[in-house]
């Protein structure tokens, strides 16, 4: 038998998992962090969990820079001289990758996914839209990159965080797409790196 004390607590504990702002939220109101739990304890980029951090970061790039480290499978978000935070991303699949200097041309919450018709050709089945929601592929944000048809988006898959696997975006956990995205002005300078 449960005692009121315990009852408080239990419908306490289930508040604190639901989201804090309905930023997070998908068009039809459900949460952005529908994975479940910290991605940190069940993602393992090599011999360790990968997690949202501030790090030192010797880099000759001003704060607000992107630097997106392909090889790392990290992307850097510089926060002052020295220091960045470090997110977990997927990347591209061999034959995917690219490097260069380009610039957030625009920034859209839960936004719609039209394949490109060159990824449709590869993979037939894929619908010619999908609007914005959990079901879609670009997840919760997205930071688009120059003129090209690359991003820097949320996923619907987060286990694929650490793993190369896109046709040349860069995947990010709902969760961390939300606060980059935060952080991140219309112009900012990215970087990709191999």
């Amino acid at each position: 038998m449960r005692t009121p004390l315990v009852a408080a607590l239990a419908l306490a504990a289930v508040l604190a998992w639901t989201p804090a702002h309905a930023e997070n939220l998908d068009p039809e109101g459900r949460s952005a962090n529908f994975f479940g739990g910290n991605y940190a304890t069940r993602y393992t980029g090599g011999s360790s969990p990968v997690a949202r951090t501030t790090v030192a970061y010797d880099g000759r790039y001003a704060p607000g820079t992107i630097v997106v480290n392909t090889a790392e499978r990290r992307l850097y978000l510089v926060t002052a001289p020295g220091q960045a935070i470090r997110y977990g991303i997927g990347v591209g699949r061999v034959g995917f990758t690219w490097a260069g200097t380009t610039a957030v041309s625009a920034k859209k919450e839960w936004p719609t996914w039209t394949p490109p018709a060159q990824m449709r050709r590869r993979q037939p089945g894929l619908p010619a839209s999908m609007k914005g929601g959990i079901d879609n592929p670009l997840g919760a944000r997205a930071l688009y990159l120059g003129s090209s048809l690359y991003r820097i988006h949320g996923s619907n898959e987060p286990e694929t965080i650490g793993q190369a696997v896109s046709s040349g975006c860069f995947r990010m956990t709902n969760e961390d797409v939300i606060d980059l995205y935060s952080r991140v002005r219309v112009g900012a300078k990215v970087v990709v790196l191999r």
